[in-house]
């Protein structure tokens, strides 16, 4: 352990910092309402702005954030969010930091059910996110950037980082790929060590705990106790991307309860895929179509409040598995296979946003934006989605 990174771990502990919860609740609002773009968006929103900008954290703390929520249940971004919070504002900062980043994307979600269930569709956003893509494979290329020279310390590192992506790309389960990653650098320290004669370190019991057509607003046979523990359930058990999701909701609304059809099931994945925030908010969507405001406000907190419990337990520790050797290790492995996966995630989703020569350009200025100056990433995707529209309306008008 070397001694820049002592700060980081009583730091964290500063609850009483003036102006910290108020500076985590201004900076988690505005991410809730421009971090468009998935998990991997969020992450490099965060990383451009609390590690280069404001200097919250180190680019290390912040690689091993990452690791550590890509070994627990729940949405990664939202468990970095309260991480974050909890680390500059302590308790108070946790709770603010992950209501506050939830709470739009939630807001949004509502109004678009509410004119699923009044008008029979969703309120179309091509025009919006034909001009924000782009710019989110900018940001998220960048971040790519920043943590590789962070999480690339040595040659095993790298190949391991290599190989997971190649094998995400030939389709191999991302949850299978970051725990193999782990373990396969846990594997090299311990024949390191053994090599080196070294006795291996005892690792510490750290009592982490075991994770346990239009519709009518309320569905035949609905439940209010069953659907919060059905998506506490989810919320407990989850890991991977909003297709994991759809698995998960196809197999309890609409095969085993029968409260949705598969369209339905279907539209609330799309919404929670393409307004800001998290993409779990799929959950609010549902809860509104089965069971109303009521519904929504219990399906959200029974699939959020997980992340809140395992960010709480596992937090504190995450500076002391630096310690010790095979648990720095396995942060290491995890690291460099979320790392793998995000490339990953760029190269399927430039294939989707960068379709003509203006999303090329909007991409490559947004790049260069990003690398030059220190605006704000939510200034230049908020920007991104402006130009997107100014430039279809040309093309409608001519």
């Amino acid at each position: 352990m070397t001694e820049e990174s002592l700060p980081e771990v009583t730091e964290s502990m500063d609850e009483w910092r003036p102006g910290a919860l108020r500076e985590v609740a201004g900076v988690f609002l505005r991410l809730g309402l421009t971090a468009f773009g998935g998990p991997a968006a969020h992450i490099a929103m965060m990383r451009r702005e609390l590690v280069q900008q404001r200097k919250w954290v180190t680019e290390q703390h912040f690689l091993d954030l990452l690791g550590a929520t890509n070994l627990i249940p729940g949405p990664n971004s939202t468990e970095m969010t309260i991480h974050l919070g909890y680390h500059r504002a302590g308790w108070r900062g946790l709770i603010v930091a992950g209501t506050l980043f939830i709470l739009p994307a939630m807001c949004f979600v509502l109004a678009f059910a509410w004119a699923y269930v009044e008008f029979g569709s969703t309120p179309q956003v091509g025009w919006l996110l034909y001009g924000i893509k782009p710019v989110v494979i900018a940001i998220v290329a960048q971040a790519l950037y920043g943590l590789t020279r962070s999480a690339l310390k040595t040659i095993p590192l790298t190949v391991v980082g290599v190989a997971v992506l190649a094998l995400y790309v030939l389709g191999i389960n991302e949850i299978a790929l970051l725990f193999g990653g782990g373990a396969v650098v846990v594997v090299i320290e311990m024949a390191r060590r053994r090599v080196r004669g070294d006795a291996l370190a005892a690792v510490p019991a750290l009592g982490i705990p075991a994770a346990g057509g239009v519709v009518s607003a309320v569905a035949a046979g609905f439940s209010q106790l069953t659907l919060f523990l059905t998506f506490l359930k989810v919320g407990s058990v989850l890991y991977g991307s909003g297709y994991v999701l759809l698995a998960f909701l196809r197999n309890d609304f609409v095969e085993r309860l029968g409260w949705l059809t598969n369209q339905q099931l279907l539209d609330a994945v799309a919404v929670g895929q393409f307004t800001p925030g998290p993409v779990f908010t799929t959950a609010t969507f549902v809860g509104y179509l089965v069971g109303g405001l009521p519904g929504a406000l219990l399906a959200t907190l029974g699939i959020f409040l997980p992340s809140f419990i395992f960010v709480a337990f596992t937090g504190p520790l995450i500076p002391k598995m630096r310690r010790w050797p095979l648990l720095g290790a396995l942060l290491d492995g995890v690291n460099v296979a979320a790392i793998g996966l995000m490339a990953a995630v760029v190269v399927v989703l430039a294939r989707d946003a960068m379709v003509d020569w203006f999303t090329v350009v909007l991409a490559l200025v947004a790049a260069a934006l990003l690398l030059r100056t220190r605006l704000n990433s939510a200034w230049i995707v908020l920007g991104g989605g402006a130009l997107g529209i100014a430039y279809q309306a040309v093309l409608a008008a001519a």
